[in-house]
C-alpha cells in the first residue's frame, strides 16, 4: 500500500483562516471547493489538528485513502449524527471519489453549523491523477 507524502511535523497548527482568500470563503458560504494542490497546502498549513473526512463507502476507503482521514460514509443512515461529533468551529477537509458526495456532505455540514468546510474538487481521483499518493 502506498502512503501519502503529507508531513505534518513543524506545521502551523492554527485553525483560523490564514489567507485573505480563506477568510473570504469562511465569511461567505463556509464551503470552499479547492484543487488537490491547494487542498494539500491547506492541510499542511493547519497541522496535525486537521479534521480530514473521507465520505466514501468503507469498501472504497479500504482501497486507499488520504493519510489520517476518518471514514464516515455519506450513504450511512447515521451520517448526520456521526459528523456532528466533529468540531464545528474548526475546518473540516472533506473528499470522496470524484466530488459529488463530498459536495453534498459539505452542504450537510454547513446546515449543521460547521463554519468552514474545504471540499476537494475532483475527489481522490483528482488527488491521485495529480501525482499524489494514498495510503
Amino acid at each position: 500500500m502506498i502512503t501519502t507524502s503529507l508531513s505534518l511535523a513543524g506545521c502551523n497548527t492554527t485553525t483560523n483562516p490564514s489567507t485573505e482568500e480563506e477568510k473570504q470563503a469562511v465569511q461567505s458560504a463556509g464551503i470552499e471547493r479547492v484543487s488537490s494542490d491547494k487542498f494539500e497546502k491547506m492541510i499542511l498549513r493547519h497541522g496535525e489538528a486537521v479534521q480530514l473526512l473521507d465520505v466514501r463507502t468503507p469498501e472504497e476507503y479500504a482501497g486507499g485513502c488520504l493519510e489520517n482521514a476518518r471514514n464516515i460514509d455519506y450513504y450511512d443512515p447515521d451520517f448526520k449524527n456521526k459528523v456532528a461529533e466533529l468540531k464545528k468551529d474548526e475546518p473540516v477537509f472533506i473528499y470522496c471519489a470524484v466530488g459529488g458526495r463530498s459536495a453534498a456532505a459539505a452542504k450537510v455540514l454547513q446546515e449543521q453549523g460547521f463554519t468552514w468546510v474545504i471540499d476537494l474538487a475532483g475527489g481522490i481521483t483528482d488527488w491521485k491523477r495529480s501525482g499524489r499518493s494514498v495510503k
